[in-house]
């Protein structure tokens, strides 16, 4: 289930992607909007709930869900005269501005539903910065939101503060975590950090990530465990209570150049186990 934000005066519609058998009772239940992605979905959704809102997703070339053109072709107008309320596809390469994809499934997109008189959805938030054709009537910001690419210039607005549980000082020489991965050069203090691998933190970031310390940096040092990371806190002025491994000094994507992988995995790769709260901007 998601959350699709509208960029004109239409309220917010929930949606769901597909209607699977046994998801009836869910859908009905909870006020959903099902985005029907083939035939079978269609006929089933209309058998099984009949007047209930829905949209349909249509395949423009990423081949990954929606129905086809000859698919479409075969039931638009029964669809259309069912009043779905969202005909929507998604773009392969919309990160890519100059990828002649882009024009090619605007252009299919076009073809396949001009004229219908449905609200249209084409954009997520690489769509929405390739410009205003591509917006339709809706779009659909995603790691926008939350300060990521391609939004280069969002203000990140996502914070990671991970709680020390312990400082020790170690002698020169002295390693540090499993299979002795970091030597201490100097005398250290190490803060051990409660959160590892079970929480996101993926085990690549080993050796190689930094904490902050409000605007003080602190490396994490040794191999990143299941449940605990340990950072180089020698040079601060006093004992931290919290290091943060997101926030205005590094953001999502910057720890996701460090291992090789986007914003979106990061974001998404973390657990169950931290406590939200929320900021008013």
């Amino acid at each position: 289930v998601g959350l699709r934000q509208s960029i004109g005066p239409e309220p917010e519609i929930r949606v769901f992607s597909g209607h699977m058998a046994g998801d009836t009772e869910m859908i009905g239940d909870l006020g959903l909007v099902p985005m029907l992605n083939s035939l079978d979905q269609l006929t089933r959704h209309f058998e099984a709930l009949p007047g209930h809102p829905f949209g349909i997703q249509l395949d423009t070339g990423m081949n990954r869900l929606g129905m086809e053109w000859d698919e479409w072709g075969a039931v638009a107008e029964m669809a259309i005269a069912q009043r779905p309320c969202l005909l929507m596809s998604h773009l392969a390469c919309a990160d890519e501005p100059d990828h002649p994809m882009n024009p090619y499934q605007l252009d299919v997109f076009h073809r396949m539903t001009d004229g219908l008189g449905v609200p249209r959805s084409l954009a997520a938030t690489g769509g929405v910065l390739l410009g205003p054709e591509y917006h339709f009537d809706m779009t659909r910001p995603g790691v926008g939101l939350y300060g990521g690419r391609p939004f280069t210039e969002a203000r990140p607005v996502v914070q990671l503060d991970l709680p020390v549980i312990q400082i020790r000082d170690l002698r020169e020489g002295e390693v540090v975590g499993y299979g002795n991965s970091w030597q201490a050069q100097r005398p250290t203090r190490i803060a051990t950090v409660s959160a590892g691998y079970a929480d996101g933190l993926h085990r690549a970031l080993s050796n190689r990530a930094t904490l902050w310390a409000g605007d003080r940096p602190c490396p994490l040092v040794g191999r990143v465990s299941m449940d605990l990371i340990t950072a180089d806190v020698t040079d601060l002025d006093e004992s931290p209570d919290v290091l943060s491994i997101l926030g205005p000094r590094q953001g999502v994507d910057d720890l996701a150049d460090l291992i090789d992988t986007i914003g979106y995995e990061v974001l998404t790769s973390l657990g169950q186990r931290y406590y939200p709260r929320y900021i008013p901007a």
